[in-house]
């Protein structure tokens, strides 16, 4: 499919895309020179050596002017992008368990350490989503603790220990999916919760981090009873814009879960929830699989932009907001160098250090309880 070159605005700075693949194809070379993306997310599939990694990362950026949001989910656990390369990371539920304020904070650090070695600057974690029954068969190790001022703690440590190293982090997935019974990445769930609750409990840690996340990812589940509709979170403007943004006064950047997500594509077409998520006051909308997608997309918001001067307004807002943090911010200024053999062994036997120490303290503390 081809791409539109023209467009009112630089549409594709509202955009991180994903691909397949372990090195740059023409086709995505193409695709990254014409878009001009924010940034581009990769999975495990794209990764399979330190170098290979760092190389495939350079190689898009050398294709996009502005510095990109190079982003990976590394949470550790469940969802360990790099465990074939550096080694398995210990959950976030795992690490809480130790109880230890300190090793909260090293979780972080060694993380963001392994996402610089590989090129990374932005990594969409901590999960602040609180552990209740209801979401645990989906969450189960990603979540912390059904205390708001416990998920807090962790949070808190996390992202410092991410920020040490240069390492943007993202908290996920606002409002919260603790009571979301259905996968996201499949369904998307209705969470019948009253406003007053998510005020106390799940947003409580957006809003006792409000100056403190570089960005938050908002989710793709439904809040009838605040919004009066099934609308997900992610296309709706009640909760990015007067809530996230006015109420709690937010002013990060705001990021969408994945809009290839079954939860989202149940309610609108990914060139409608790329719209969708822009004009409910969404900065960065992920795409993160299929280049039809990414393209279909990017179309849609150029042509909204083209049709309608209040959107055109809209996406200008964001672009600003976009670029004033990509000027300002120091760890998208930071280039890191083509990791060694030597640098990624020891990073690995850090890895398995810290894996160690978490267990034994986790039994310890076990064994006290």
């Amino acid at each position: 499919m081809e791409v539109r070159t023209k467009s009112v605005l630089p549409v594709g700075q509202l955009m991180i895309l994903g691909f397949d693949g372990i090195e740059i194809s023409p086709g995505l070379r193409s695709l990254l020179n014409r878009i001009q993306p924010a940034g581009v997310i990769l999975f495990a599939r794209n990764i399979v050596s330190a170098e290979q990694t760092h190389r495939l990362l350079e190689d898009c950026q050398a294709c996009v002017s502005t510095r990109l949001f190079t982003c990976v989910d590394m949470e550790g656990g469940t969802v360990d992008r790099f465990r074939s390369v550096i080694g398995p990371a210990p959950s976030a539920a795992e690490v809480y368990a130790t109880g230890d304020r300190r090793l909260f904070r090293k979780h972080g650090r060694i993380i963001g350490e392994s996402c610089r070695t590989l090129g990374f600057n932005t990594d969409f974690a901590p999960v602040v989503d609180l552990a209740f029954e209801a979401s645990r068969t989906v969450m189960s190790s990603r979540a912390v603790s059904t205390d708001p001022k416990e998920v807090l703690a962790y949070a808190r440590e996390f992202l410092a220990g991410l920020r040490s190293p240069g390492v943007l982090g993202a908290i996920k997935h606002f409002p919260g999916l603790g009571e979301a019974n259905l996968d996201t990445h499949h369904e998307l769930p209705n969470v019948e919760k009253s406003w007053k609750k998510l005020w106390e409990q799940d947003m409580a840690p957006y809003r006792a981090l409000r100056r403190d996340a570089p960005m938050v990812l908002v989710g793709h589940a439904a809040y009838p009873a605040v919004t009066q509709d099934r609308t997900p979170a992610s296309l709706s403007k009640k909760w990015i814009t007067d809530v996230l943004r006015k109420k709690i006064g937010y002013r990060g950047l705001v990021v969408s879960d994945d809009l290839e997500m079954g939860g989202v594509l149940e309610a609108a077409s990914i060139g409608q929830a790329a719209v969708g998520h822009i004009r409910a006051g969404g900065d960065l909308c992920l795409v993160c699989h299929v280049e039809e997608h990414v393209v279909q997309a990017h179309e849609a918001l150029i042509h909204e932009a083209e049709r309608d001067r209040k959107f055109t307004r809209r996406c200008q807002e964001s672009l600003t907001r976009v670029h004033a943090f990509k000027k300002r911010s120091k760890v998208l200024k930071r280039r890191t160098g083509v990791p060694s053999a030597t640098k990624v062994r020891h990073l690995s036997r850090r890895l398995w250090e810290f894996g160690e120490q978490v267990r034994l303290e986790g039994i310890e503390r076990q064994g006290e309880a």
